[in-house]
């Protein structure tokens, strides 16, 4: 049945995207589904670091699951309804306040590529592959959407990839600036584990700071601008968690945040 999975590994939640029959394709649920499980870890205090995940060895997400759209998009109200549901999907990893990671296997492409662009870091697995399909499909991809790939990717490989709707592999995505990593699939999981444990490690005051900050520059996320982002810079010098840090460097161990 194609879901969304939420699993919890001490200061690390994951929202794994499960529909592996079809390469994980986002369902209409799904994408209801996904927006509030990413909702639920970032209100857990006991979860600091939030992993975006496909289920199986084949796929992140390789899209919407397109043999919907005659049932789930039959009107223009039915399509809004499924828009609002997909746009609310790309919206959770940046509104969130903790750090979300893209852990990428194998298919990312068209909806999931668009929903790891949405997360704040991408590490891939060698064998992963991207494309951005929509001009196959006559599809108007939104100004947030593009503005992000702009961010991310500078604006002639935005083009080319949405030009062109060609598949490229790992060491390309690398070489554009879309995954940080590329590693073996064998590594995979536990790189993604590694860096999010020393994420976790670290003050969520600050990395909240981090994320407000850079979408108060990028825009595009309701009721985030500068002064929201100089507030969140602001609470953490006069936080628990920032006297905590204090103590620590002085006492020579390792400081314990709680987030306050």
């Amino acid at each position: 049945m194609p879901e969304i999975l939420v699993r919890r590994q001490g200061a690390v939640g994951m929202a794994v995207m499960s529909n592996p029959d079809k390469y994980n394709a986002m369902s209409l649920q799904m994408w209801r589904d996904l927006s509030g499980a990413i909702a639920e870890l970032d209100a857990d205090p006991s979860v600091h670091v939030i992993v975006l995940a496909g289920d199986g060895e084949k796929a992140f997400v390789s899209g919407a699951d397109i043999s919907q759209f005659e049932s789930e998009r039959t009107d223009p109200a039915a399509q809004q309804r499924y828009n609002e549901a997909v746009d609310a999907a790309y919206l959770a990893p940046i509104k969130a306040g903790k750090p979300v990671i893209a852990q990428i296997r194998g298919i990312c492409m068209g909806g999931g590529l668009g929903l790891a662009a949405s997360c704040d870091m991408r590490i891939c697995a060698d064998d992963a592959r991207f494309r951005m399909p929509a001009a196959r499909l006559s599809i108007g991809y939104k100004q947030p959407g593009v503005r992000r790939f702009v961010s991310l990717i500078g604006v002639q490989n935005t083009y080319d990839i949405f030009f062109t709707a060609r598949t490229f592999g790992a060491g390309e995505a690398l070489r554009m600036g879309f995954v940080s990593q590329v590693v073996p699939v064998a590594q995979l999981e536990e790189t993604v584990r590694s860096l999010a444990a020393t994420i976790a490690e670290n003050a969520p005051l600050t990395a909240r700071a981090v994320k407000l900050t850079v979408n108060a520059f990028l825009g595009g996320v309701e009721g985030v601008d500068a002064a929201v982002a100089q507030a969140a810079i602001d609470a953490c010098s006069v936080s628990d968690d920032y006297r905590e840090g204090v103590r620590a460097f002085g006492e020579k161990r390792k400081p314990v945040f709680a987030g306050r």
